[in-house]
């Protein structure tokens, strides 16, 4: 696994062992930034259920001012740190180990990514209700493209869905009035 681009590009990250993390491949997080890339610069970033932290340290190498890293496992959390070091970005990420569900609504991201385990259905609309009831303007789900999302949680209106495989994201903006894309 590596950074794709910006100030760390090239560089390579640490996975966590095992096969309790599904990491976002490469492809699919440099699809995901290049749709991103006109909003990343100087955000707040969230990654939920972070597991290595590849896809906040994609968005801190773009651009984004500081990540909020959240992560439940005590082995991906570990592996987060020493991709932190191994940067030299400590500073620029916060993370938070526990439960994503219960602690995204605690932070106020511009910006907020979010992979839960794909078994974890019902963590999807918790989530994104929590992001929708705070100052989220952008929120994207990283899910099985068999399984479809609402087209709004609160405040945050599908706008994309883009399909790589087996793997999806759906775009939330909280811009959108009508169903056109930003």
């Amino acid at each position: 696994m590596r950074v794709i681009a910006g100030r760390f590009r090239s560089r390579k990250l640490a996975s966590v062992p095992g096969l309790d993390v599904r990491p976002t491949p490469d492809r699919l997080r440099e699809a995901l930034f290049n749709v991103l890339a006109p909003r990343v610069e100087g955000t707040v970033f969230l990654d939920a259920y972070a597991g290595s932290g590849a896809v906040g340290i994609e968005a801190l190498s773009r651009g984004a001012s500081q990540v909020i890293l959240i992560e439940k496992a005590a082995a991906a959390v570990k592996v987060i740190e020493s991709n932190l070091a191994s940067l030299g970005i400590g500073r620029e990420a916060a993370i938070v180990r526990g439960n994503a569900a219960s602690l995204i609504r605690k932070y106020e991201p511009e910006i907020a990514f979010l992979d839960p385990p794909y078994s974890q259905t019902n963590a999807y609309a918790e989530c994104l209700e929590a992001l929708a009831a705070g100052n989220c303007s952008l929120a994207i789900a990283q899910h099985e493209s068999r399984f479809q999302l609402q087209d709004h949680y609160g405040s945050l209106r599908k706008y994309r869905v883009l399909k790589q495989g087996d793997n999806s994201l759906s775009f939330f903006d909280r811009r959108l009035a009508t169903d056109e894309c930003p």
